[in-house]
């Protein structure tokens, strides 16, 4: 498969003020073309950072170095500032975590698209209403002109979020970031959404960016999963191998957080003791070390590289079982 999006030993740093500390430390990670990539992991593990480092949204206070951030055979770091947009606002779209607080409330939907579509695409404004009509067809709107004067507030979580798809792609992106798409969303609305999503990819051949928590989600819709804890990817693999035999203790700390109906009522609900490591308090060697339960002396002294076999990826000193035949 064609590597669409290639991004080798980024770093992403944030500026104190006497001393600069790594959110993101060498994070390698492929995409490929007409694939959906889902990155997973808890809160605080980097994965919206990631996305807003490919989008160049990061902080002011936020550094992004890179040996390769390449989308397309493009090094989008050697771009003019405005050449970048041009591309990031094009062939790269996002959908972010949370609609209502990403929609202006003091705009209507059809003045915040048609600012989308003016600045790539132009065009008459009459043209631009019908292509506006026509997106938020293909995400399931139906009479769309009834929204063109509506506000953000007047709508529910579930319509904004389908807006706010039909805005990213507006412009035949070859990749779309969903950065939790269905947070804060029932399970109904949950599923017509992701519904959308796989719809779109078919009919456009999109690449996808799932960025998530729920491996729920990403059993339905990834093709590879990206494991993602404190700012580094520490395993990678076909979704059906990495969920049914994970390599890396945390992968399979987090399967095992999952609830199982068909298990007896009284079993308790595993947990992963602690929290994600503060920036500024990360371990010499393996970050999750202190929350592993195999962890041992050599886990948290040495630092520890990658384990290549076949198509899968794992950085552990201690792979569980299975993971080095």
């Amino acid at each position: 498969m064609t590597a669409l999006l290639q991004i080798h030993k980024m770093t992403v740093s944030f500026s104190r003020r006497h001393s600069t500390l790594d959110a993101i430390k060498d994070l390698n990670l492929t995409l490929n073309d007409g694939e959906t990539l889902g990155l997973v992991g808890e809160s605080g593990s980097g994965k919206s950072l990631t996305s807003l480092a490919i989008m160049d949204l990061q902080p002011q206070n936020c550094q992004v170095r890179a040996e390769q951030l390449r989308f397309n055979g493009i090094d989008i770091h050697s771009l003019h500032k405005k050449k970048r947009r041009q591309l990031l606002g094009n062939q790269l779209a996002m959908i972010f975590q949370d609609p209502l607080t990403s929609l202006n409330p003091c705009l209507s939907i059809g003045y915040q698209m048609d600012e989308v579509v003016k600045k790539h695409l132009h065009g008459r404004r009459q043209q631009r209403r019908q292509h506006i009509a026509s997106l938020l067809e293909q995400v399931g709107i139906g009479h769309p002109q009834t929204l063109f004067s509506a506000y953000p507030h007047q709508l529910s979580g579930g319509m904004c979020q389908r807006i706010m798809i039909a805005m990213a792609i507006a412009c035949e992106p070859r990749l779309l970031i969903a950065d939790e798409p269905t947070t804060a969303l029932d399970v109904t609305i949950q599923d017509q959404i992701l519904k959308v999503l796989r719809t779109l990819k078919k009919k456009k051949n999109l690449s996808i960016l799932l960025i998530t928590h729920d491996m729920g989600v990403v059993a339905e819709m990834a093709d590879r999963i990206a494991v993602m804890y404190g700012g580094r990817i520490v395993e990678m693999g076909p979704t059906s191998e990495v969920l049914s035999s994970p390599y890396h203790p945390y992968t399979q700390g987090l399967l095992s957080c999952l609830p199982e109906m068909h298990t007896a009522s009284q079993r308790r609900l595993h947990t992963i003791p602690g929290t994600v490591s503060e920036l500024g308090h990360q371990n010499q060697g393996c970050q999750l070390s202190p929350r592993c339960q195999y962890a041992d002396q050599r886990c948290r002294s040495l630092a520890v590289s990658p384990y290549l076999t076949k198509n899968r990826m794992v950085v552990c000193h201690k792979p569980l079982t299975g993971a080095l035949t």
